[in-house]
């Protein structure tokens, strides 16, 4: 994994695109390894990491993003008004190409399988074919909004649900949905496929091997 890290940090990011902050781009790589899913801007990274002791400005921090997404490291997510219908400018998200990556950098003791979860669905959507987008329903958050030639379908993910409020609360943001596209709940609790008011509760890896 190192070598990895090595090769496509420093010989494609750095190299392509002439960085000359190494360590800046690095602390940028562990921000955004480790808050894959947040939303987030170049602004609020560059404040944080700049109120952490390592100065950065916003406009370097976006062109390292740039950078990290042209050589495939990082997924841009932006986001979709589901009830207005329109694609949103702000309150983009990440994710990382490579779940492996994280860990060699964070450790385990940043693993959050949750956070995890939620990437993975998300590189499967793409994998599918799939425009994925975030989902934005009044106050609340789909987690994808993934649109191919058989329509638009809306998925959340949870790492379990067995706990009645996390139950609801992950159930909410699908139910304010009115239209009539499939709905997903994808969770590790290894339960039979349940439907909530129309929502599908499935295994999340049963979904991923297509089951």
């Amino acid at each position: 994994m190192d070598g990895i890290y090595t090769s496509v940090v420093l010989k494609d990011v750095v190299k392509r695109k002439n960085i000359a902050g190494v360590s800046a781009l690095e602390s940028v790589i562990r921000f955004m390894f480790d808050n894959i899913g947040n939303g987030c801007s170049a602004k609020s990274i560059a404040d944080t990491l700049t109120s952490g002791g390592k100065k950065i400005s916003a406009h370097t921090v976006e062109s390292y993003l740039s950078a990290l997404c042209d050589s495939f490291i990082l997924y841009k997510t932006g986001r979709f008004d589901v009830k207005g219908k329109q694609y949103l400018k702000t309150g983009e998200k990440y994710y990382i190409a490579d779940i492996g990556l994280r860990y060699y950098l964070l450790g385990s003791q940043k693993a959050d399988m949750g956070r995890a979860l939620e990437n993975v669905i998300y590189l499967e959507l793409l994998r599918r074919g799939c425009d994925v987008k975030i989902g934005k329903v009044g106050t609340a958050e789909v987690d994808f909004v993934a649109a191919d030639e058989n329509g638009v379908s809306y998925y959340q993910a949870a790492l379990t649900v067995r706990d009645e409020n996390t139950l609801a609360r992950e159930l909410r943001p699908l139910d304010s949905i009115t239209d009539h596209n499939p709905k997903f709940l994808l969770t590790l609790d290894v339960e039979p496929e349940t439907s909530h008011n129309g929502i599908r509760q499935l295994n999340a890896l049963d979904w991923l091997l297509g089951k």
